[in-house]
């Protein structure tokens, strides 16, 4: 079940780790999709190489060899159609945060409410209190730069 959670974002995943990264080789972007799911899902070797094979010849990545004395490393680098679909994923991605967030406690409740929901760890409330506080963190840096964008227009 969890490895289906994951399996549609991968491109995405892939873009934004080679994005971030400015380039990279199949096993850095395999580690760093470990990292992001939290060691719940890797996915295989094949998987990831036939993925990164069709993002080649969609024209979001591009392939650069590099040799390291006999062995061949192939990195990856986005292209400018890889960092439009990458803008476009952003943006979407910042829309739905509102959303998942709002759902995950209609969820939550609902859950509760059908006896579903488990007593919580004090450890457990104070790991969601921090994640928490780091995405309001993210958020009000977001606003803050928001209306700076926004006198800025004003006074043009």
């Amino acid at each position: 079940m969890v490895r289906n959670l994951f399996t549609v974002p991968m491109k995405n995943m892939i873009l934004l780790i080679v994005g971030l990264k400015g380039e990279a080789h199949g096993y850095e972007i395999l580690k760093e999709i470990e990292n992001l799911t939290g060691g719940t899902w890797k996915p295989s070797h094949g998987n990831l190489y036939t993925m990164l094979g069709k993002m080649v010849d969609e024209g979001l990545l591009e392939p650069r060899e590099e040799f390291q004395g006999r062995r061949r490393l192939v990195k990856y680098r986005l292209t400018e159609k890889g960092w439009e679909w990458l803008r476009e994923s952003n943006e979407i991605a910042l829309r739905s945060l509102y959303l998942a967030v709002e759902y995950h406690e209609r969820l939550r409740e609902k859950l509760r409410e059908l006896g579903y929901g488990k007593e919580i760890s004090k450890e457990a409330v104070q790991k969601y209190i921090e994640l928490l506080d780091g995405v309001i963190s993210i958020l009000q840096a977001k606003r803050e730069g928001l209306k700076r964008t926004l006198e800025e227009l004003g006074s043009s």
